[in-house]
């Protein structure tokens, strides 16, 4: 049994993991694209590895950077079975029609036989039950708590027991259940992407959010959050439906608050959150729960969202114009293209615009530069004065803190007989091993 990478052991995207079994066939754990900095070190997005030997597919969600690399795997001539959840099965073409519309084509004949090439692949399994592949392996699929349908994967081969984490979720974060480690693993493959901080709680980062609001109330500038369209927005929309609702009980607020909207400008969002909708039966106590009561927590009266282009170019000229408070919610999440560009280029250099970034900043992205506080950033080839205040709300991030991933491991039943970390820098890296190998356990980055 040998494993190999093909992206993300020395990055943070990409992710792309083969457990090559001792008959010469192999399963591959993700198939995702790069970006940022690990974008230009891997310029071509072709596989660049033999796929003879890959009798599956198994996928731990449906974020970009764990799938966005399918479409080339089947050009290659994969043709197996590729394994998810139900709901990541649900959520995976929607993704992938949009991803090959911006970054590989947009003849629409060619998306379209694309997803159905792709649909008669699609296993989509159930948590906690095992999957025999073809090969004598088994596979499971646990919960990971990172978005909807997020998994970390276990695999039976030869008596030995590797596990994938994939992405694994903070506990208590809304809609999605928090990650319960598994019994054991002979190899576990963690990720490690917040592997040198700790996030605030979630009653510190609701606090945190809401006390931006107010400012936004207060002076009538707009908030702008960059955000990906699955998984950090219905995340968002959950906690600002419970804001929203607080400040509504503030007699000194009530009546400003019906000047502030809320606006999703991304399509794509959108019909996300209609299949989170859909798929409620996945959701978590809490939140089925507030369904249940009447509440449904990913819709509020302040909220609206963007339709075309057209629409969205008025709302960015409305919001400079009139000075009007709103709160954006658009992609990208490190803005490196989509929506939220253009109000980052008309708002940015205003002193009552607030960014917040609530999600992790690749390097060499647009976002690490705003991030960073610096006097200017470059978009679309210009640079643009930065005079909004930036908020960094890392609690809001989908990814367990370096807290979460220890506990990950310590609270195995048998710990683990070596772990590999990926997804993650060298810096966040270093600081997970040596925290690892003090408790005990045997660590490689």
């Amino acid at each position: 049994m040998r494993l190999i990478h093909h992206g993300g052991h020395r990055g943070v995207t990409g992710s792309c993991h083969e457990l090559r079994f001792d008959n010469d066939r192999s399963l591959l754990v993700d198939c995702g694209l790069f970006q940022g900095r690990d974008a230009r070190d891997h310029p071509s997005l072709h596989i660049e590895f033999p796929i003879d030997g890959v009798e599956a597919v198994v996928l731990t969600h449906a974020h970009i950077d764990h799938v966005g690399r399918l479409p080339y795997l089947l050009s290659a001539g994969f043709k197996g079975p590729i394994f998810c959840s139900r709901p990541t099965a649900r959520l995976l073409p929607l993704l992938l029609e949009d991803a090959l519309k911006i970054g590989f084509t947009r003849n629409r004949h060619l998306v379209n036989a694309f997803l159905e090439k792709i649909k008669p692949l699609l296993r989509p399994l159930l948590f906690g039950v095992w999957e025999d592949l073809p090969g004598g392996a088994r596979i499971r699929l646990k919960r990971a708590g990172h978005i909807l349908g997020s998994a970390y994967v276990e695999v039976d081969v030869d008596g030995k027991r590797v596990v994938f984490s994939g992405d694994l979720g903070a506990p208590y974060a809304p809609l999605i259940y928090a990650p319960k480690p598994p019994f054991r693993a002979d190899l576990l493959v963690l990720e490690s992407t917040y592997g040198d901080r700790v996030h605030e709680g979630r009653r510190e980062r609701r606090q945190r959010l809401r006390e931006v609001l107010e400012r936004t109330l207060e002076d009538g500038g707009a908030t702008i959050i960059p955000s990906f369209s699955l998984g950090r927005t219905q995340e968002l929309l959950y906690e600002l439906d419970v804001i929203m609702g607080q400040l509504a009980r503030k007699r000194s607020v009530r009546s400003r608050l019906r000047e502030v909207d809320v606006i999703v400008d991304s399509p794509l969002a959108t019909r996300f959150t209609e299949i989170y909708s859909d798929c409620s039966m996945f959701w978590d106590g809490e939140a089925r729960r507030r369904l249940r009561f009447g509440d449904h927590p990913l819709v509020f009266e302040n909220l609206m969202t963007v339709g075309d282009h057209k629409e969205h170019r008025w709302t960015v000229e409305y919001i400079q114009r009139k000075g009007r408070g709103a709160v954006v919610i658009a992609g990208s999440g490190m803005c490196t293209g989509g929506r939220v560009v253009n109000y980052l280029k008309a708002l940015l250099g205003d002193e009552r615009t607030d960014v917040v970034f609530v999600g992790y900043q690749a390097a060499g992205t647009p976002g690490r530069v705003i991030q960073s506080r610096r006097r200017a950033v470059t978009l679309d080839g210009k640079s643009y004065p930065i005079k909004a205040k930036v908020h960094d709300l890392a609690g809001y991030s989908a990814h367990a803190d370096q807290r979460n991933l220890l506990n990950f491991v310590r609270r195995m039943r048998q710990a683990p007989g070596e772990v590999v970390l990926v997804h993650g820098e060298e810096k966040a890296k270093r600081a997970l091993c040596a925290k690892l190998r003090g408790i005990g356990v045997r660590c490689v980055g």
